[in-house]
């Protein structure tokens, strides 16, 4: 029997990158997934058909998630698509590497707004709709807490949060049945990553140098750690930051 069979679950940011891989890892052990998106509605489309073709079940449904009103739009879509709640994977996020001198109001709350807010918004939604059994919320954080890489103050700041959100969450939410764990990827090659120029750069280089395992990771190094955190295997662990970063901290 599939692991996730009967289970629903909410992945947010996941037209495309880790949180794509994430949503079609779900899918693929029985889970019913919503497949949110803030812009890229034709990525949220592609991922829906892959996993509608594989014999899966998903929707996609827009909203932002760094406001109140559209992720209590996309909890009720997912009530009214599939009935129940299950799983939050808080995957939506943004980064900019900015050195001191060119952090702006804007470069702030662009970050902190949909990376530590958002997350924020869509846990305290999803409580309200996981049932008496309990639920599972998977932050995606980043290994930036451990490397703190130059230019990054903002990024890590709010990874730092995600980090410390996950631990306090998972003793707020866990006389309630609530799960909360995280996981801190390493640079992971994604079409975020190609599109910032970060690939073949001087800084990829670097973290491969010091990345025990050599190489920078795919999403498919990260959904089966996802797909763990989602089922009854990991039942007893919460409150956990898991790196998964081929060894770089």
């Amino acid at each position: 029997m599939s692991k996730l069979a009967g289970k629903v679950a909410v992945v947010t940011g996941a037209s495309k990158g880790i949180g794509a891989g994430i949503a079609k890892g779900l899918a693929a052990e029985g889970a019913s997934v919503v497949v949110n998106y803030a812009s890229s509605k034709e990525g949220a489309d592609k991922v829906v058909a892959e996993i509608t073709s594989n014999g899966g079940k998903a929707v996609a449904v827009q909203g932002d998630v760094a406001k109140a009103a559209d992720v209590k739009r996309i909890f009720a879509e997912t009530k009214k698509a599939f009935g129940h709640l299950d799983i939050l994977v808080n995957n939506a996020g943004v980064y900019q590497f900015t050195p001191l001198e060119e952090i702006t109001e804007e470069i702030f709350h662009r970050q902190f707004n949909t990376n530590v807010l958002g997350l924020l918004l869509a846990t305290q939604e999803a409580a309200k709709h996981f049932g008496p059994e309990g639920g599972n919320v998977i932050n995606i954080s980043s290994t930036v807490t451990a490397v703190n890489p130059p230019a990054s103050a903002i990024y890590t700041a709010t990874k730092g949060a995600v980090d410390s959100i996950t631990h306090v969450l998972a003793k707020e939410l866990g006389p309630k049945k609530i799960r909360v764990n995280a996981i801190n990827p390493g640079m992971i090659e994604t079409e975020g990553v190609h599109s910032a120029g970060f690939i073949g750069t001087d800084f990829q280089k670097q973290l491969e140098a010091q990345t025990p395992l050599g190489r920078i990771g795919k999403p498919d190094d990260i959904t089966p750690v996802a797909v763990f955190l989602a089922s009854s295997d990991s039942g007893w662990i919460t409150g956990e930051t898991l790196l998964v970063a081929g060894g770089l901290r």
